[in-house]
Order: C-alpha cells, then sequence, then structure tokens
C-alpha cells in the first residue's frame, strides 16, 4: 500500500497558523527556515530603505518587504519569499494589491545569505527566480561583504564593499555604493 502525501495549494499556505517560522512551498511541498537574525534582518531594512527611498522619489513601481510571497507556478503550486524585492510600474498592473501571494516574479529578488543557508538552495533559488522571468537576482553575503548579480544562469557581477551596485535596466539610475550598505 502506498500511502501519497497531500500537496498544499498557495491557499492553504496562507492559512497557516502563525508558528514565528518563515514559510515558502516548492511544488506543493512545505519548506519551513528559522526566522532570520538580526544582521540578516538589518541588511534587508536597509537595502529595503535605500531602495524604496529611490524607487518612490522617481515613481519606479513598488518595493516589497522581506518575506512577502510571489506565485510562481500552479498546479503544483511554487511560492518563494525574497528578502527583499522591486516590481516596475509597468509589471504592477492596474489592479490594487490583493491580500493573497503576488502573482508572478518580481523584476528584482534580493537573497541575503543566513548563516543556517546552504549553498546549494541558494543556488536553486536564484535559479527559481531567473526561471519565473525575475530580471536581477541579488545576492548579499554579510560574513563576507559581497554581493553577487544574476542576470542569468551565465551572466553574474561579483561585487564588493569597495564597489557600486548599479540597478541597470531594471532599476533605472540607481546606484548603491556597497560600503553604505555594509556599514550596518
Amino acid at each position: 500500500m502506498t500511502i501519497s502525501q497531500k500537496l498544499l495549494t498557495a491557499d492553504d499556505l496562507l492559512r497557516l497558523p502563525d508558528d514565528g517560522q518563515r514559510h515558502e512551498l516548492i511544488a506543493g511541498e512545505l519548506r519551513t527556515m528559522p526566522p532570520s537574525g538580526e544582521e540578516h534582518g538589518g541588511l534587508a531594512a536597509m537595502f529595503t530603505t535605500f531602495l524604496n527611498q529611490y524607487v518612490l522619489a522617481h515613481g519606479l513601481g513598488r518595493v516589497f518587504a522581506a518575506e512577502t510571497g510571489f506565485l510562481l507556478a500552479t498546479n503544483p503550486d511554487l511560492v518563494r519569499a525574497p528578502d527583499v524585492a522591486f516590481v516596475s510600474k509597468e509589471n504592477l498592473g492596474e489592479a490594487s494589491p490583493g491580500t493573497g501571494y503576488r502573482l508572478g516574479a518580481p523584476d528584482l529578488a534580493v537573497e541575503i545569505i543566513s548563516p543556517h543557508d546552504r549553498y546549494t538552495e541558494v543556488d536553486e533559488k536564484i535559479a527559481t527566480w531567473l526561471m519565473h522571468g525575475t530580471k536581477m537576482v541579488i545576492v548579499l553575503n554579510p560574513r563576507r561583504q559581497t554581493l553577487a548579480v544574476h542576470r542569468s544562469a551565465t551572466d553574474v557581477r561579483h561585487l564588493t564593499a569597495a564597489d557600486v551596485l548599479d540597478g541597470g535596466e531594471v532599476v533605472p539610475g540607481w546606484r548603491l555604493p556597497l560600503r553604505d550598505l555594509f556599514r550596518w
């Protein structure tokens, strides 16, 4: 006799009780992660602040804070939650923000490596974002004070605290001196 586990949907994920953990849905299976630590949360807040100030000042779209879920696929459902996300005005659409997960991928997804993260899991997140249409994936490594900008599986640029991040065509005109980010 075979016992099959019921796959969860994005709606099931939304209805989960708050257990103090972070959750994503990968092909209908629940993936649970511990809450972020102080360093991770501080960097996410700083990155969000720098990006959001620029996006608001220039009317470019909307920035989403850590753990906002994006429904990337259905049947089975795939819900990912980056540490920071940006959706351009062109991709926001006319509808008001909904109460569920945002449909589709953000234009920009930022992942901050935590002490408990495995590099294989981070690589999986990068591949997932890019495969579903994210134009730029930024991976911040706080321990090394480095940042990797992924535009495709083969187009990756590595930056250090001495460099300046350029938003390119994803966030036109936005530049962030990484020394400002890593001073936290």
